[in-house]
C-alpha cells in the first residue's frame, strides 16, 4: 500500500513540476510549484520526518510562495514577457539533458561509501527528529544559522527602506 502511495505522489509531483515549466501564466506556474511542495512534504511524512514536512509546508508552500506570487503580481508579468525569451528554451533543454546524462553516468559508475552517521535508528526514535535538528542547529551549525538570520534581517530592512522611498 505504501509503494502505491509513493508512486501516485511521485506521479503528481512530476506532473506538477512539468506544469511549472509549461504553463503560460506565471500564477498557474506558481500554483503548480505549490503542489510540488506539498508532494515533497508527503514524501517527508513517508520518511518518518513530520517536522521536516511541516517546515516544508510552512516555509516553502507558505512563505516563499507568497513572496513569489507577490513579485509576480507586482511586476505584472504576462504572456508577452514569456514570448521574448523563447530562444533560450533550446539551450536550457540541451544543458538539462547534459546534466541528466552526467548524473546518470556518475550514478552508474559510482559506488556507495557505506559511511554511517553517529546516530542509530533507536536514538532517533527515542530522542526525536525535532530535538536532534535543534541540537545540531544550535551547536554545530550556530554560525551559519546566525549568518542566515542576519542576512534575512538585512533583507527586511532593505525592503522597508525601498518601500518607504516610494510612499
Amino acid at each position: 500500500m505504501e509503494i502505491l502511495l509513493f508512486y501516485s505522489v511521485a506521479l503528481v509531483a512530476v506532473l506538477s513540476g512539468f506544469l511549472v515549466i509549461r504553463c503560460q501564466s506565471p500564477v498557474n506556474s506558481a500554483l503548480g510549484l505549490v503542489n510540488t511542495f506539498f508532494c515533497l512534504a508527503i514524501f517527508y511524512v513517508m520518511l518518518h520526518a513530520p517536522f521536516m514536512a511541516a517546515i516544508q509546508i510552512m516555509v516553502y508552500a507558505g512563505a516563499i510562495m507568497v513572496l513569489i506570487l507577490f513579485v509576480i503580481m507586482l511586476l505584472n508579468l504576462g504572456i508577452e514577457a514569456r514570448k521574448r525569451y523563447t530562444h533560450g528554451i533550446v539551450w536550457s533543454a540541451l544543458a538539462s539533458l547534459m546534466v541528466l546524462f552526467g548524473t546518470i553516468y556518475f550514478l552508474k559508475r559510482g559506488r556507495v561509501t557505506g559511511a554511517e552517521g553517529d546516530l542509530t535508528a533507536f536514538q532517533i526514535e527515542s530522542i526525536g527528529h525535532t530535538e536532534l535538528i535543534g541540537r545540531s542547529m544550535f551547536t554545530e551549525f550556530l554560525l551559519p544559522f546566525e549568518i542566515a538570520s542576519i542576512l534575512l534581517l538585512v533583507a527586511i530592512v532593505g525592503a522597508v527602506v525601498l518601500a518607504k522611498k516610494e510612499v
